[in-house]
């Protein structure tokens, strides 16, 4: 059964703030894992790294939490898919931080050749015992029959056998006769297209021993096709049309063509035969024969170069040429079979590639720096020896990252490959090319216009303003000589309360209470609205406003965020009580997960509430049920659904405690001005999130997909 990967962050409260250290150790274990000697991230766990199928990193550029909960509802698809969601801790240099530049984490083994000199990578010697193609075939040349792949080599590799459950309805090349060193050899490569079932066959290429090509064939893909791959595969709709020829008419001319014992040769070609539905027994893979360490792989397009001389993949072409790909892998195979081993380990394939990665980063990162006062800066520092950065690592590992951006936004220059002009243009780039990719990174923006930090304040001020309305509730009226102490150790029960006042312009008397949670707001609105309290039968409402008109409908999608599922607030707890404390009084629920007690964010005591996990949903509505009229050490307790998670609860509480007047003199001077741009906004907002809808759904299964909201510094 085939293992999915799994992102396992089960935290809350304080917890939900990560530093971007961390966000780089979840990212290089991502996407390098064991193999790399990336070590799990500190603070979350990834199960089955070695399945993952990619690592796709979208940047909202100049956008943050504030754009986040302003556009809650427009942000539809974003809240109701990403399972985690966390608090980044301010940095200075956001995206230079993110990919590892002025961090403290060093590379491992797989990156040693950045901490020295390129000339040092170069001239360094390799002892030939220690090669991998020598430590798997000895020095000795030998016969073509002990380079191709055993049967378990081919199961490991994802090779179709005859008799396996996938291949039922393959077909055999029929090739069974036995193999000897004579055997023919035959290059094969396909170019595949995305549809509905997977990759499918859109050309397939077969050359003969001597490089004469037998087959060069367009084929019909079965399914509607999702994305032609035109770039790399070369083939285009148009192309297509008129194409009669279906994979039933390919299988047929290579069972034909190929004598009964041919040796295919190809470049991964497991993923060539698997598209073909066909089961041939005797194979050569030159991404397996050109071995390296820790199971990774040389490029076709390197070995053509290093090995051969040759130029092939090359960016003036319209996609990759299957047969030069076949003829290519053939070369390669005929070379490392006549050379033998050890002419083929003298080439210290493993440093050239290093020396080569090592000079294409240099040359983009020269290529890339920012003019004017960017050059002026880097003229006044002293001189420092620069830390390999993230994407540093991935180069020299072979991983060549997908990145994909508007020109001019990003001024450290990371974003330099393929650059356009439109979110709706990345996106369509992006739906080509990071299928194709193990690493992407894809930044969207709303546009220069949206990102004036005058807007930013306006849009803070706002939220802040909502927030503070939706946990503030006026209780009333009572009696002239009401007892103020009942009607706050009443409202007490429901959560911690940051302030209670009594309003005096109205006839009788009423208090506005706000909290400091948003659940001890909807609680006191929900229990106590039409209950006696202090002597009075008393109506609960929040303040009615512009902005109010929808908390109702706020509330309810709050609740439904996939992040509050299985969580449940628990209030009227005696503040002496401890985590353990808790833990002992709650064991008896069933399959509760975290337990997190908030904390005053500067006294550091305990409040009279905390958060309850659960790993099922259905056991935290058993919960909320056996709870609501517990009674711990004297005190009954109320819960309710969760409806702020752990970092937006922390948000609450700072913008609660700071003094209110950030952007306000702006907030009043540009209101007109954001309530046109807010409309635009709300429109580009939703467009976006459709967006990140459109790629998420063409994502791989077992990708890692990490949507960031930088903010404006």
């Amino acid at each position: 059964q085939e293992k999915s990967c799994r992102l396992s962050a089960a935290l809350l409260g304080e917890d939900c703030e990560i530093s971007h250290d961390q966000l780089y150790e979840l990212l290089k274990y991502a996407a390098l894992g064991k193999c790399h000697n990336a070590a799990q991230p500190s603070w979350c766990r990834i199960y089955h790294q070695s399945h993952l199928a990619g690592v796709v990193v979208v940047v909202l550029h100049e956008m943050s939490q504030v754009h986040f909960y302003r556009f809650y509802f427009q942000f539809k698809h974003l809240r109701k898919v990403f399972q985690h969601r966390f608090t980044l801790a301010p940095s200075a240099d956001f995206l230079a931080s993110l990919y590892g530049e002025g961090t403290d984490l060093k590379p491992q083994n797989t990156a040693q050749g950045l901490t020295s000199t390129s000339s040092e990578c170069v001239t360094k010697s390799l002892d030939l015992q220690c090669d991998p193609i020598i430590q798997r075939y000895g020095e000795k040349r030998q016969g073509l029959t002990s380079y191709t792949l055993t049967l378990e080599e081919q199961k490991k590799n994802d090779y179709p056998i005859k008799g396996s459950p996938g291949c039922k309805d393959y077909i055999s090349t029929e090739c069974d006769q036995q193999r000897t060193d004579s055997s023919p050899l035959f290059g094969l490569d396909c170019e595949m297209c995305l549809t509905a079932k997977g990759n499918e066959v859109t050309r397939v290429s077969l050359v003969d021993a001597r490089g004469q090509c037998l087959l060069n064939e367009l084929v019909k893909p079965e399914r509607t096709v999702m994305n032609y791959r035109t770039r790399f595969s070369g083939v285009t709709k148009k192309m297509l049309l008129p194409v009669k020829t279906r994979l039933s008419d390919i299988q047929t001319k290579l069972k034909k063509m190929l004598p009964h014992d041919a040796v295919l040769v190809g470049h991964s070609l497991n993923a060539d035969l698997q598209a073909l539905e066909m089961i041939h027994p005797s194979v050569i893979d030159t991404s397996l024969l050109f071995a390296r360490t820790e199971g990774r792989r040389f490029k076709l397009k390197f070995l053509a170069k290093a090995v051969l001389g040759k130029d092939i993949q090359c960016e003036q072409k319209l996609g990759h040429d299957p047969t030069e790909d076949a003829r290519a892998a053939l070369e390669l195979a005929q070379f490392f079979i006549e050379q033998g081993p050890a002419k083929v380990a003298e080439l210290n394939l493993e440093m050239l590639l290093t020396a080569e990665k090592l000079a294409e980063v240099s040359q983009d990162k020269a290529a890339l720096q920012p003019q004017g006062c960017g050059v002026q800066k880097q003229l006044n520092e002293p001189p420092r020896l620069s830390k390999p950065c993230f994407l540093d690592c991935l180069q020299v590992t072979g991983q060549k990252p997908l990145l994909l951006g508007r020109q001019g936004l990003d001024p450290s220059g990371l974003c330099q490959s393929n650059l356009s002009t439109s979110n709706k243009q990345i996106l369509q780039r992006a739906l080509e090319d990071v299928p194709l990719s193990t690493f992407s990174i894809i930044q969207f923006s709303l546009g220069p216009e949206y990102i004036t930090s005058h807007l930013h304040a306006a849009l803070y001020e706002k939220v802040r303003s909502k927030l503070t309305d939706m946990l503030t509730i006026y209780a009333g009226p009572f009696e002239e000589s009401f007892c103020l102490k009942s009607v706050k150790k009443e409202f007490g029960r429901c959560g911690p309360i940051q302030s209670l006042t009594v309003v005096t312009e109205t006839f009788q008397p009423y208090v506005c209470v706000q909290y400091e949670v948003l659940e001890a707001a909807q609680l006191a609105v929900e229990s106590l609205n039409g209950a006696e309290v202090a002597g009075s039968c008393i109506k609960v409402q929040r303040p009615v406003t512009a902005a109010m008109l929808d908390c109702d409908a706020l509330i309810k999608e709050l609740e439904l965020d996939v992040e509050n599922e299985g969580v449940i607030y628990v209030a009227g707890l005696k503040k002496s009580l401890t985590e353990t404390d808790l833990q002992e009084e709650f064991s008896q629920l069933k399959d509760l997960e975290t337990l997190f007690l908030p904390k005053d964010l500067q006294s550091g005591k305990h409040r009279n509430c905390c958060f309850l996990k659960f790993q099922k949903s259905q056991s935290a509505l058993d919960a909320l049920e056996a709870i609501n009229g517990w009674t711990v050490k004297g005190r009954e307790l109320r819960s309710r659904n969760a409806l702020a998670s752990g970092h937006l609860w922390r948000w609450i509480w700072q913008m609660n405690h700071s003094n209110g007047q950030q952007g306000k003199h702006i907030f009043y001077e540009k209101m007109e001005q954001l309530s046109d741009s807010e409309q635009d906004l709300r429109r580009k907002v939703k467009k976006l999130d459709h967006h990140i809808k459109k790629l998420y759904r063409s994502l791989q299964n077992n990708t890692l997909c990490v949507v960031l909201f930088p903010g404006l510094n």
